[in-house]
């Protein structure tokens, strides 16, 4: 089993967080891990990417150029990577800001609205793990409790009160995904 993956959106949404979160899952698993991010100079409302390669051989390299599954959070990063996720692979997305949707029909397209059920959560900082979640319901490469000893490791202590918030936004997420149909739509002349 090898998942190569690209999490992209803007700086401040958790992507690098969330790709840390996976890469701890794996390690747990005592799997082959690699965790790459990419961020410019300024972050928070800038863009973010980060690649994470979970995988039960080794890992020749952690640079790639295209992916099992890509987890899309703005605009930006769905023009530069929904063309990158390889045929048959996963494209997931939350529709908050996509103005232009995924078309390809060679891959499943799933939508989580992370951005609305974390408000109605009431806490707009748990909007990764709810499409956390909602990735793990499509692939289940780690098991939760794993992700749950990930987020332990990735927050700092003083934060650990609000796993149990985390574990139920995870939930959330794996509740409320949408597959979206792969015919292509056309627009009403």
């Amino acid at each position: 089993m090898s998942e190569e993956i690209i999490i992209a959106g803007f700086g401040g949404q958790g992507v690098l967080s969330m790709g840390k979160i996976l890469a701890y899952s794996g390690i747990m698993q005592d799997q082959e891990v690699s965790w790459m991010p990419s961020y410019g100079p300024e972050m928070r409302g800038g863009t973010a990417n980060v690649t994470v390669i979970l995988s039960d051989e080794r890992i020749s390299s952690p640079y790639l150029k295209v992916f099992d599954t890509a987890i899309i959070l703005n605009q930006q990063s769905m023009d530069k990577f929904e063309n990158t996720v390889k045929p048959n692979g996963i494209l997931l997305y939350d529709p908050n800001g996509i103005t232009h949707h995924p078309t390809r029909t060679d891959i499943e397209i799933y939508q989580i609205e992370g951005a609305k059920l974390a408000a109605e959560m009431g806490n707009k900082k748990i909007f990764n793990m709810i499409v956390l979640g909602a990735f793990l319901k499509i692939k289940p490469i780690v098991k939760l409790e794993n992700v749950l000893e990930g987020l332990k490791k990735s927050l700092s202590e003083r934060y650990h009160h609000l796993i149990p918030l985390n574990k139920e936004a995870i939930t959330k997420g794996m509740n409320h995904i949408k597959k979206k149909s792969k015919e292509k739509t056309s627009m009403p002349s």
